[in-house]
């Protein structure tokens, strides 16, 4: 038996990076797997991928814009029925952004806010009422070790990343009180090899690029997808069941310094 084994998943931005390793994880440890992204042609092939493998019917995808409330309620609907209900929502699409606070432009601030906490509320508001007849659920948004340890170049992404944190608590605070078993968690990573580290590979060459971020984490490494989607993983399982309005770090010990 797998560690999600029955239970039914829907993951954003899960057409590459984070999402793409958390959607294969837990497919392989039992679940069902809807994959969204507003790359929707990316988000079948990572379900196609993971139906080769696991067999058809193991993924779902749908093209998916996170900003968009009814395409939420859509998509939500779709997922729910196709894969027969609803236990595991993981909140992962999210942008980044480089500006201090006199250089954002406030267009951009108020897009990357839309983009990751927006999306997450009206995820959670629209995927409770689908979870709460489906035995234990888990919520788990991917944050930031952004959200917890801030920089002076990164005003909108320590800001929305943040929010994400206390969001994800008043969600777990709500759930408990309201039945149902479902737990809100958020997860923080570090650097990760990701598309969203290509802008500094481009600009130092990829080992040399990755050697530089690495030299600011305490393990002295960058993460690997696969390291938040274990994180993912236990945070979906019933091994957390006593687990909601926390955080977990997988930042290399840099929020230790």
């Amino acid at each position: 038996m797998g560690r999600v084994q029955g239970k039914k998943a829907f993951v954003t931005g899960g057409a590459q990076g984070l999402g793409e390793a958390t959607a294969h994880l837990l497919a392989k440890e039992g679940a069902k797997v809807t994959v969204t992204d507003i790359n929707g042609p990316g988000a079948a092939d990572v379900a196609d991928a993971i139906n080769a493998k696991y067999g058809e019917g193991t993924a779902f995808a749908w093209h998916h814009d996170v900003t968009d409330g009814d395409q939420w309620k859509t998509v939500l609907q779709q997922a729910h029925d196709a894969m027969g209900g609803l236990n595991i929502l993981v909140n992962n699409a999210g942008i980044g952004s480089l500006g201090s606070v006199e250089d954002e432009k406030y267009e951009i601030f108020q897009h990357v806010m839309k983009v990751d906490v927006d999306s997450i509320f009206l995820g959670c508001k629209y995927a409770i009422p689908l979870m709460r007849d489906h035995g234990l659920g888990s919520i788990i948004n991917i944050s930031s070790i952004a959200g917890i340890v801030a920089s002076g170049q990164y005003v909108a992404y320590n800001t929305a990343k943040a929010a994400v944190r206390h969001l994800s608590k008043s969600v777990a605070l709500h759930c408990a009180k309201t039945g149902g078993q479902i737990r809100s968690n958020s997860v923080h990573p570090v650097f990760v090899n990701t598309p969203i580290l290509d802008g500094v590979k481009k600009m130092f060459g990829e080992e040399e690029g990755l050697a530089k971020l690495g030299r600011q984490i305490p393990l002295g490494k960058v993460g690997e997808p696969d390291d938040i989607a274990y994180a993912v993983l236990y945070l979906a399982s019933d091994e957390s069941k006593l687990v909601t309005g926390a955080e977990l770090k997988v930042d290399g010990g840099i929020s230790a310094m």
